[in-house]
């Protein structure tokens, strides 16, 4: 499944990203809506949340796929993935993801390159605001200046750690910023994509609530701030397990709910068991 971010717009104000300020208070009027529905107290009392991250990570284990990006912390390599998994289907971005990397194997190489051989790099790949934007990024933190045009940079050829530094760099939005972050340092902060923003809205709000009413993208980052484990390392697997079970299993169109190795606990899933309990009597 190709891999949108929620959101993830080109040119994005810089937002508070931290593991502890993705709770903002719901706007007026917005509790009433929702309170009885949002099971974010639910988690921190229940014992819920962990159950869910047990399962989870027990299924990943098993059932992760063995993707290049997945072998590598190297912050530059995090980067290229997640840029080019935007918008693309997996298998297309495997095919292209080892062949920029050699053509250019660092930030610096990328700055220094001349936009046409960046381009050239990204075709057949579609969406080339993309390359655009990572060619701006990688002059602006190699010190090189944005596209020449007087932004002087840090000097040093390495993305910063930091959620709220990322966001601030050119074509990083908030689900990459906290993907960059977690995945190449490790830091236990949320990364919500379209996959992932599907699994909380089914398993914690339940479908046929979420057809009813917009939940509110805040409420769906504070849940995922709450789930993601406070070890970096476990917040690694987590992360990257809510993605795979997005794309591999809570799908779309079809999911596969008997697979499911959270459907125990999840809204969406027990409604339809009961539902096909109910139908199996009635035949």
């Amino acid at each position: 499944m190709p891999r949108k971010s929620i959101p993830d717009p080109v040119s994005p104000s810089p937002q508070r990203l931290g593991p502890h300020r993705l709770s903002p208070s719901p706007r007026r009027g917005e509790g009433a809506r929702h309170s009885t529905s949002f099971p974010l107290a639910a988690l921190r009392r229940g014992g819920q949340g962990e159950r869910f991250r047990r399962k989870l990570l027990a299924w990943y284990a098993r059932a992760a796929r063995d993707l290049p990006w997945r072998r590598t912390r190297d912050p530059y390599r995090v980067l290229v993935s997640e840029v080019m998994l935007q918008q693309t289907q997996v298998s297309r971005v495997a095919e292209y993801y080892p062949r920029f990397l050699e053509r250019f194997p660092d930030l610096g190489s990328l700055a220094s390159a001349p936009a046409r051989a960046v381009r050239e790099a990204w075709d057949g790949l579609g969406y080339y605001a993309r390359a655009r934007n990572l060619h701006a990024l990688a002059r602006r933190v190699a010190g090189r200046g944005e596209g020449g045009r007087g932004v002087t940079g840090t000097g040093v050829a390495k993305l910063p750690e930091d959620p709220e530094e990322l966001i601030t760099l050119p074509g990083i939005g908030r689900y990459t910023a906290g993907a960059i972050a977690s995945f190449a340092y490790e830091k236990p902060v949320p990364a919500v994509d379209t996959n992932v923003a599907r699994v909380i809205r089914r398993v914690f709000f339940g479908e046929r609530s979420t057809r009813q009413r917009i939940i509110p993208q805040r409420l769906i980052w504070s849940l995922a701030a709450a789930l993601v484990p406070r070890d970096g390392k476990r917040a690694w697997k987590f992360n990257q397990a809510m993605m795979e079970l997005g794309a591999l299993i809570c799908t779309a169109r079809k999911p596969k709910c008997g697979e499911c190795p959270v459907r125990v606990g999840c809204r969406t899933g027990r409604r339809i068991y009961r539902e096909r309990g109910n139908e199996k009597r009635e035949t």
